[in-house]
């Protein structure tokens, strides 16, 4: 399945949460967007979330935007 998520990095706390209203995901690390570190640390989060493997989780579109597309394989 692909999702939409908007990414917060920087942030307090590592989380994962759905907005219904919006109908994406929005994804809070802890890790700065420097030389991708932060996608590799949402990509991470995602996977714990929806339980399955890291390598079943991948970026699409949105390497150095806010709003990203991953598609996870169950």
């Amino acid at each position: 399945m692909k999702i939409q998520v908007k990414v917060k990095s920087g942030a307090r706390c590592d989380c994962v949460s759905f907005d219904e209203e919006k109908n994406l995901y929005c994804v809070s690390t802890k890790i700065p967007p420097i030389e991708g570190r932060a996608n590799e640390a949402v990509l991470k989060l995602l996977a714990g979330y929806f339980k399955v493997p890291k390598t079943n989780v991948t970026l699409k579109t949105g390497q150095k935007s806010k709003i990203k597309t991953f598609e996870i394989n169950d």
